[in-house]
């Protein structure tokens, strides 16, 4: 598009920025660096940055209703109060305390829970995939599936039927039928990034019912239609981007994290693990959930 334009915003330079996240109530948007246990907090008008500390790694945060935060740590879920600038809750435990796995990328589902899966790093090509998707609600978790090598990208169509789910090791989008109670079903497979060099990261979908997938090896975003048909790509001008989320007052920017060095990536561009800002791509994203699960 000739109005379409990628700026980066600010000067921080996570070493794996995730978890971007818009609050529609204070027009701030949040992000995470998981490895250095980061959280950022950013007013894009006035410029004003507050940066708190969390237990690292932190694989993704989310917003609370009645304000604070939800984090997905290691094993478990805790509580995050920015007023004391520091946990100030354990939650729950996945369960597991296998050392390499943990957990990952996450969002808030449309009846206010934290869905978040894990990754298990340093797995040898012919060892199970031991990772799973997870749901807290009310200081309870549910395994709702297994079998995932690096958990990425949670989301949910418009209407919150459908849950989108990747894997980044197996470069590859699943759908599933999402209901209000019991598990998801019909598990689908909704797009194959192999062919986009790349396997999906972090992931959004906009009003009209397309996801957004960071191709976080291949430099670039894809937009995939609801029927997994690749509708367009854009190029970033970093090389390992890794999460998105919309946002500003009309919710047409999308913002884009990045890494700097993570476990297994690096980039030496001067950018690297910068926030980027998109506009003038044409669409609007949805209002985040907060969650209300208590």
């Amino acid at each position: 598009m000739s109005s379409l334009r990628v700026r980066r915003v600010g000067n921080t330079r996570d070493q794996l920025g995730e978890s971007p996240v818009w609050d529609g109530r204070t027009q701030r948007l949040y992000w995470i660096d998981s490895l250095a246990g980061t959280i950022h907090r950013l007013d894009p008008v006035t410029g004003e940055l507050q940066q708190f500390h969390a237990p690292s790694p932190v694989g993704s945060m989310v917003l609370r209703h009645d304000g604070g935060a939800m984090l997905a740590l290691q094993h478990g879920f805790a509580r995050y109060d920015f007023e004391q600038g520091e946990v100030t809750s354990s939650i729950a435990s996945i369960g597991c305390d296998h050392p390499m796995l943990r957990l990952n990328d996450g969002k808030v589902d449309p009846l206010g829970r934290f869905i978040a899966g894990t990754m298990h790093h340093g797995r040898a090509h012919d060892e199970p995939a031991l990772g799973g998707l997870y749901r807290l609600q009310a200081g309870a978790v549910t395994l709702l599936d297994t079998d995932f090598g690096v958990s990425n990208g949670p989301c949910f169509s418009p209407d919150g039927a459908i849950l989108y789910f990747g894997d980044s090791a197996r470069r590859s989008i699943f759908a599933y039928d999402y209901r209000r109670d019991g598990l998801p079903a019909n598990k689908r497979l909704f797009a194959d990034t192999s062919a986009l060099n790349s396997g999906p990261d972090g992931a959004t979908v906009d009003a009209d019912g397309y996801l957004w997938s960071v191709l976080v090896r291949a430099g670039a975003l894809a937009r995939f239609a609801p029927d997994g048909r690749l509708d367009r790509t854009v190029e970033l001008p970093v090389k390992h981007p890794t999460s998105v989320a919309f946002g500003g007052p009309n919710l047409d920017i999308l913002y884009v994290t990045s890494i700097s060095k993570s476990t297994n990536l690096s980039a030496s561009e001067p950018d690297a693990g910068g926030l980027f800002a998109i506009e003038g791509l044409g669409v609007r994203g949805l209002p985040a959930y907060t969650f209300t699960a208590d």
